[in-house]
C-alpha cells in the first residue's frame, strides 16, 4: 500500500513542476488541428514553391502540381474540421492545477487498477505513432507514413507523397527509392522521373549518374519540352566531356527561354564554362557577319570579341543612357562573365538612371534580384 501512495505522491509533484512554470508564465496556447496527410501535403506545397523560385519546373506545371495538391490539402482539412481546441484562460489553468494536484493521482491510479496490465510490455513507439497528429513532429508523421507503407507496399500515391518530403529533410537516397516504387506501382511519370533524378544527383554531391541520367532521359521522352531534365542532361553532358554536345543542348535549352527566368542565367554560367560567345546573354550588337566570323575563333579570342561587346554597351549606357532592358542586360552578362563587382557598379548607375522611374526600376530591381545582388 505504501508503493501506492508513493506512487501517487510522485505523479502530483510531477504535476505541479509541469503547471507552476505555466502558471508563473501567464502563457496560454492554442493548439492547431491537422492530420498526417494535412502536414506531408503541406510540405509537398513548400517543395514545389521552391523548384519554382530556382527555375527548375515550369510555372504551368508548378501551377498544376499546385492545384491538385492544395486540393487534396483541403480534403484531408475537411476531415478535421471542428476539432479545434480553446485557448485556455487564465481561471482553467487554475482548474487544472487543483484537478491535477489533487484529482489526476488520484483518477489515475483508480484507472490503472481497473484497465491497467503491469505484467504486458510497454510500447513506447507505437503510442506515439497513435497519437493526434497535430501533436506529432513531421519526423514522427514520416513514421506514420513508413509504417502505413510498410503494412500497404503497393500503395504508389503513398510513396509518391512521402517522396519530396524525405527530399526536404536532407535525405536524398530515401527520396529517390521513393519515387522509384512510385513509378514501380502507378507507372511512369515525367515528373517522377525527374525528381527521382534529382534526388539521385543531390544524393551523389550533384554528380549525374548513370541511374540519374536514364529518369532525365525518360523524362524528356516523356515531356520533350520539359526544362528541368533537359537541364540537368545538358549539366551531364559537360562532367562526362562532351563539350560540343552540351554547348548544343544548352543552346537548344535557351531557344526562346524567357531572358528573366532564373534557370536562364545558370545555363549562360555553363556555356561561359565552356567559352562559348552566346554565354554573354542577347547582348544587341554582333552581326550576322560578326557570328559567323566567331566560328573560326579560338575560345579566348571568342571570350575577347564577348568582352569588348559588354564594353561597348557599359559605354554607350554611361554616356547615352540605355533602356531597363539594355541595363538588365548589361548587369546580367557582367555576373555571366564572373565580374560581380563591375555588376554591382552596374546596378547602382541604373539606380542612378532611373531614380525618377520606379516601375522601370522595378524591372532592373527584378534582374538584379534574381542574379544575387543588392541594390540600395
Amino acid at each position: 500500500m505504501i508503493f501506492w501512495i508513493l506512487l501517487a505522491l510522485m505523479t502530483g509533484i510531477a504535476a505541479l513542476s509541469v503547471l507552476v512554470p505555466l502558471a508563473r508564465a501567464g502563457r496560454s496556447q492554442g493548439e492547431t488541428i491537422g492530420s498526417a496527410d494535412e502536414a506531408v501535403y503541406r510540405e509537398q506545397l513548400a517543395a514545389i514553391e521552391s523548384e519554382l523560385e530556382r527555375g527548375l519546373i515550369d510555372p504551368e506545371a508548378a501551377e498544376a502540381a499546385r492545384t491538385e495538391t492544395a486540393r487534396r490539402l483541403l480534403a484531408a482539412h475537411d476531415k478535421n474540421e471542428g476539432k479545434q481546441k480553446g485557448v485556455s484562460s487564465g481561471f482553467r489553468l487554475k482548474t487544472a492545477q487543483v484537478v491535477a494536484l489533487a484529482a489526476l493521482p488520484l483518477v489515475s491510479l483508480a484507472t490503472y487498477f481497473a484497465l491497467g496490465s503491469p505484467e504486458e510490455p510497454d510500447q513506447p513507439l507505437v503510442a506515439r505513432l497513435s497519437a493526434p497528429a497535430e501533436e506529432q513532429s513531421v519526423e514522427l508523421l514520416v513514421a506514420r507514413v513508413e509504417r502505413h507503407l510498410s503494412e500497404n507496399p503497393q500503395d504508389g500515391e503513398g510513396w509518391a507523397v512521402v517522396a519530396p518530403v524525405y527530399l526536404s529533410m536532407g535525405q536524398p537516397q530515401a527520396s529517390a527509392r521513393a519515387y522509384a516504387n512510385a513509378l514501380r506501382i502507378l507507372g511512369p511519370r515525367p515528373d517522377w522521373l525527374t525528381d527521382m533524378g534529382e534526388a539521385l544527383t543531390m544524393a551523389n554531391q550533384g554528380l549525374v549518374t548513370a541511374d540519374a541520367k536514364r529518369a532525365f532521359e525518360e523524362a524528356v521522352s516523356l515531356e520533350p519540352t520539359a526544362v528541368k531534365p533537359r537541364f540537368f542532361l545538358a549539366i551531364a553532358l559537360g562532367q562526362d566531356g562532351n563539350r560540343d554536345a552540351a554547348v548544343e543542348a544548352w543552346n537548344k535549352l535557351l531557344e526562346g527561354a524567357d531572358e528573366e527566368a532564373p534557370w536562364v542565367t545558370a545555363a549562360r554560367q555553363q556555356l561561359a564554362r565552356l567559352g562559348e560567345p552566346s554565354a554573354a546573354g542577347s547582348l544587341s550588337g554582333p552581326s550576322a557577319e560578326d557570328v559567323a566570323a566567331s566560328q573560326e575563333m579560338s575560345s579566348e579570342d571568342r571570350q575577347t570579341m564577348i568582352t569588348g561587346m559588354v564594353a561597348g554597351l557599359a559605354e554607350r549606357l554611361a554616356s547615352d543612357g540605355g533602356s531597363a532592358a539594355e541595363w538588365s542586360r548589361l548587369i546580367r552578362a557582367y555576373m555571366v562573365l564572373g565580374e560581380p563587382q563591375k555588376a554591382q557598379e552596374a546596378l547602382k548607375s541604373a539606380e542612378a538612371a532611373y531614380a525618377g522611374n520606379p516601375e522601370e526600376l522595378s524591372l532592373i530591381k527584378d534582374t538584379a534580384s534574381a542574379l544575387g545582388l543588392s541594390g540600395s
